[in-house]
């Protein structure tokens, strides 16, 4: 489909500096935009290529100008180009629509209104699935899971017994939610393992990445906070507690009875140890390793993690090391020098 430049700006609250008859067609990064695309700037990183772009049209900030682009000057452009996505790229995405024959479905299961189930899922016995959810095929929903409304489940997730999952929650594929928590005494020499009974707690608006993997609580609950965001290969063990809008990037693990605040940000590889509370709105950067409680607004770096201003000085002094040893070795030469010239 086209539109044009003057409709965006309507769907988007936007003011137009230039030619608003243009017509969109298309939609692309800043780089690799053509004619007829719409494109968006962000980050100030890519600011250069605003008058480079092959782009129509290019959807700013207010505070941008540009002498040879039209643009669309808008509160976030990240946000306002988000929902031109869902106009111009409308692909016919498959999902299940009802359920499928092959699904299993016990009897003693209460599934809502229009509900849609895939092949080969199984939804076990006393689930309950929530209004307008979405499961596709080859789930696993255990015994007593409570679902929502308006879930969409992707392909091989596994769900298991007692989970609750509130609304509007997103779970990608190869996800398992409620596995055992990693817990073992040593008697006599043996690993013995100690029963996990608690369960795991979605809150509403959260989105789970692919191959996530959330353990059950000992006893109580594993919770996952209301609008947190989780990536691809996270491992969150048993009795964590994540607060409200937190993000957490690939490839981290959070430790066993580990609790984060409001608005945490958990970047790429970090690693947290057990049973330490991370304030809210603080920011651990990645590959570091949080082995003690950060209080709140806290932004940390390194391994162990340290403020990110202590170890970005730590990191610069490291890499003059090489020039400081140099130069002792060559004082320490002087000293023997002078020692000697003092004993002749």
């Amino acid at each position: 489909m086209s539109i044009t430049v003057k409709d965006i700006a309507k769907l988007i609250d936007g003011d137009i500096i230039g030619d608003s008859n243009i017509l969109i067609s298309g939609i692309s990064g800043i780089k690799e935009a053509q004619e007829g695309d719409i494109t968006f700037l962000a980050n100030p990183k890519y600011s250069s290529f605003l008058e480079t772009t092959k782009a129509s049209c290019v959807i700013v900030d207010r505070n941008t100008t540009s002498k040879t682009k039209t643009i669309i000057k808008v509160d976030n452009p990240s946000i306002a180009f988000s929902k031109i996505i869902n106009i111009l790229n409308r692909v016919d995405t498959y999902y299940p629509k009802g359920i499928h024959p092959t699904a299993i479905i016990s009897d003693k299961a209460k599934i809502g209104k229009n509900v849609n189930i895939g092949a080969y899922s199984i939804i076990e016995d006393d689930a309950y699935i929530g209004e307008n959810t979405t499961i596709y095929p080859n789930c696993y929903i255990g015994h007593s899971v409570k679902i929502g409304k308006d879930c969409l489940i992707y392909p091989s997730v596994v769900i298991r017994e007692n989970v609750i999952i509130k609304d509007r929650v997103i779970i990608h594929s190869g996800t398992v939610i409620g596995s055992d928590g990693f817990g073992y005494v040593l008697v006599d020499g043996v690993n013995q393992k100690i029963p996990q009974v608690g369960t795991v707690l979605i809150e509403d608006d959260v989105e789970i990445g692919a191959n996530v993997t959330i353990d059950r609580a000992r006893f109580d609950k594993t919770i996952i906070g209301k609008g947190t965001k989780i990536d691809n290969l996270v491992q969150i063990a048993h009795n964590v507690k994540i607060g409200k809008n937190c993000i957490i990037v690939s490839q981290v693990g959070i430790s066993g009875s580990t609790t984060l605040g409001d608005n945490v940000i958990l970047a790429g590889q970090v690693g947290l140890v057990g049973h330490i509370n991370i304030g809210d709105n603080s920011i651990v950067m990645a590959q570091s390793g949080v082995t003690k409680d950060l209080p709140k607004n806290s932004k940390v770096f390194g391994s162990p993690a340290r403020d990110h201003n202590e170890a970005k000085r730590i990191i610069a002094l490291m890499d003059k090391l090489p020039i400081i040893y140099k130069r002792l070795k060559e004082l320490e030469k002087e000293i023997e020098e002078i020692k000697k010239s003092k004993n002749d």
